[in-house]
């Protein structure tokens, strides 16, 4: 090898292991020490040396997530040892029966080592032969993640194959899928002969909403609840499908090892430490505790703070620490003895479809919600469902009368799961669909491809209104004080007919309005006029274009920079942006290409209304460019609101703290956030002095 090819070898060896070590430091430890356009530049210097010399290309290069040909199959992987399932308790008592079986299958063993235990009083003092002072057993916790189980195997440090867990025996080979998950390292940070790590694939829950925005935008079908997204997701034949799902991977047991001159672990929390310093991001809160009471103690505390958690989570995992002890208890079946998931309360009850209401939509979409009768599900009572479309009615079975089974999952709008059949009396009704618009009365159309009928009025009362509500929204024009019940009110004394009308009223015409006095008329004037000149990928998604929202908007923005070259883009055109296909691009056209909605941005345009274009817009509104805040706590306003401001003056909100974190505002009941905050010494604001923060910089809150 000459000197020029050997400097360049060193030089992409060590810019690969620096990016490993950034991003076990950003997605592992949650310890960044470097910015995003940092972290970029180094990607994109070493992608430029690896397509200059190919010859170096390896697969375990940080380069190489994505980039394997889609499958057309997945092929059966055979797990070398078992990955078991877990029994499972769903209340103390059957937790407690489950600790004595625990104790009493050690007590046929020569009861528990002392090196698993400590000298405490038995919690069954009562029914034991002990004289109180009965060792207790550790165990250790960890809360139960509700995605998809996967075993990924490191053969000298390398990734080499990961599979499904399957029926825990055989599995699917998702390897190439696997690879596409940034917080799975394709190279450990210590190069054993093999190590195996099972653990959970899951869907962040504060990327759900957006992720399903996206699949209604493309016409597809929503995913029911995160786990779904999860499973969905890593199951994709394609591998640079399942590279844009944002997927995240969490560790919390250990299959086939073979260390070397390295002892093997003697407890499940030397496991953790393991996987943990392998660079392997571990099961968060686990903690190791004494005894039953402090297992029922931390199912408390994590049943606590569920909802505050980023994934779903349906429970806590128990297992006996000492890895000695889980070989002496052994196996029932295909489950262990030694360990137990205790399950929260179920997030779904039986209960009746009484009805289905049809709903017209701002693109004219007809769509069904179940009507219920209501029932507590998760501590909320709950009187309606998501249905969808005609499709998923088929496809579930259902006819009113039916008792169905519905379910709640965090933050995720409720769902029928299915009909209950067996409990049908013959007096359960067919849902038929509308052949008329429920508000108007027009007939409706259903286009051959598509799940929905449609309103085919442009007048359409619904329609119009929920068009005025889209345009005032957070993510378009965001005009705040004018929402559904405003716009009623403006619609019902003839005082606006189209977006385009919002910019001629006067103080004058609401101050009349019922609930409406001076003051409030003078702000949502002043709230319209301020809409005017919004960033254009926000006056693209307002124009309510069908099958483009939030996220094809910045893509549709950045790509042509001004309405006018996007008006005048082809089908052709607009199908080389990646994320854009045929069906979005027709409706892009055929939008500019209807002479009614040309009509209304003329309009729009003469009333002052000019969307500021992106490099205007990145001028304006870089004023928090390079700072990251982290939200926590019940605040005022949505999170996603204040979120979305942030990110519009340049800011990074991210979801947990860190030493790279520079503000954490918090609310009322902030939990743990607040408290990582104060011991990293990052700085806080509370709502006052984030008004005051943005008073500051000139930020309107």
């Amino acid at each position: 090898m000459d000197i020029d090819k050997q400097l360049i070898a060193e030089e992409i060896e060590r810019l690969r292991e620096e990016i490993r070590r950034h991003n076990y430091l950003y997605y592992v430890v949650d310890l960044p020490e470097i910015s995003d356009s940092e972290y970029d530049a180094l990607f994109d210097r070493l992608s430029a040396l690896e397509e200059a010399n190919p010859e170096s290309i390896s697969p375990d290069s940080p380069t190489q997530r994505v980039g394997a040909e889609p499958v057309t199959a997945f092929k059966s992987v055979a797990h070398s040892i078992p990955m078991l399932s877990l029994g499972k308790v769903t209340s103390q008592g059957e937790f407690l029966a489950f600790h004595k079986r625990v104790r009493d299958g050690l007590r046929q063993d020569n009861a528990v080592e002392r090196s698993n235990s400590i000298e405490l009083p038995s919690v069954f003092d009562s029914d034991s032969e002990s004289d109180g002072s009965e060792a207790q057993i550790i165990y250790s916790c960890e809360p139960k993640l509700d995605g998809l189980a996967v075993s990924v195997r490191y053969e000298d440090g390398v990734l080499v194959l990961s599979a499904t867990r399957g029926d825990g025996n055989l599995g699917e080979d998702v390897t190439q899928n696997i690879r596409t998950i940034k917080s799975i390292p394709l190279k450990l940070r210590q190069k054993f002969p093999v190590l195996e790590a099972r653990g959970e694939v899951v869907f962040p829950k504060s990327k759900f909403a957006t992720m399903n925005e996206m699949r209604i935008e493309r016409g597809e079908e929503p995913f029911a609840n995160p786990r779904n997204a999860a499973a969905g997701s890593l199951r994709q034949l394609d591998p640079k499908i399942t590279a844009e799902r944002p997927l995240e991977a969490f560790f919390y047991a250990v299959g086939a090892i073979d260390l070397g001159a390295e002892e093997p672990p003697k407890s499940h929390r030397e496991e953790l430490e393991l996987l943990r310093k392998a660079g392997l991001r571990v099961v968060p809160l686990a903690e190791p505790l004494n005894g039953p009471l402090e297992v029922a103690e931390y199912f408390k505390r994590i049943a606590e703070i569920r909802e505050s958690l980023d994934f779903e989570i349906d429970g806590v995992v128990v297992k006996v620490d000492d890895i000695e002890t889980q070989r002496r208890l052994g196996e029932i079946s295909r489950s262990p003895r030694w360990a137990v998931a205790w399950k929260f309360p179920a997030q779904e009850k039986v209960t009746t479809l009484e009805g289905v209401l049809w709903n017209v939509g701002r693109t004219a979409a007809v769509t069904p919600v179940a009507l219920l009768t209501p029932v507590e599900i998760a501590g909320v009572t709950v009187q309606r469902a998501s249905l969808h479309n005609e499709d998923q009615i088929e496809k579930l079975g259902l006819k009113i009368g039916d008792k169905v089974l519905v379910r709640r999952a965090g933050d995720v709008i409720p769902y029928i799961v299915r009909a209950m059949e067996e409990l049908r009396t013959g007096g359960e009704r067919e849902i038929i669909p509308p052949e008329k618009c429920p508000d108007c009365g027009s007939e409706l159309v259903k286009e051959m491809g598509d799940v929905y009928r449609r309103c085919p009025n442009i007048s359409c009362p619904s329609v119009v209104a929920e068009s005025l509500t889209h345009w005032a929204s957070r993510s378009a024009m965001d005009i705040d004080g004018l929402g559904p019940k405003q716009i009623a009110q403006l619609l019902r004394e003839n005082l606006i007919a189209d977006v385009g009308d919002l910019y001629r009223l006067r103080k004058e015409d609401v101050a009349n309005l019922e609930r409406f006095a001076e003051k409030s008329a003078e702000n949502l004037i002043e709230a319209i006029r301020a809409s005017k000149n919004r960033p254009l990928a926000r006056f693209i998604n307002a124009l309510g274009i069908r099958h483009v929202g939030e996220t094809v908007a910045k893509m549709l923005s950045a790509e042509y920079g001004s309405l006018d070259k996007l008006a005048q883009a082809s089908v052709e055109d607009l199908t080389l942006i990646e994320g854009v296909g045929p069906e979005i691009a027709k409706a892009i056209v055929d939008f500019f290409g209807n002479e009614n909605n040309r009509k209304l941005i003329e309009k729009l345009r003469n009333l002052g209304v000019e969307p500021i274009l992106p490099e205007k817009e990145s001028k304006t509104e870089a004023i928090l460019e390079g700072l990251t805040f982290v939200l926590t706590g019940t605040l005022s306003r949505p999170r996603d609101e204040i979120k979305a401001i942030l990110e519009s003056y340049g800011a990074k909100v991210s979801g947990s703290v860190s030493k790279a974190t520079d503000y954490v505002i918090h609310g009322d009941s902030p939990g743990s956030k607040l408290d990582k905050a104060n011991q990293l010494n990052v700085k806080t604001l509370d709502e006052e002095a984030l008004r005051e923060f943005f008073r500051d910089r000139g930020i309107a809150f």
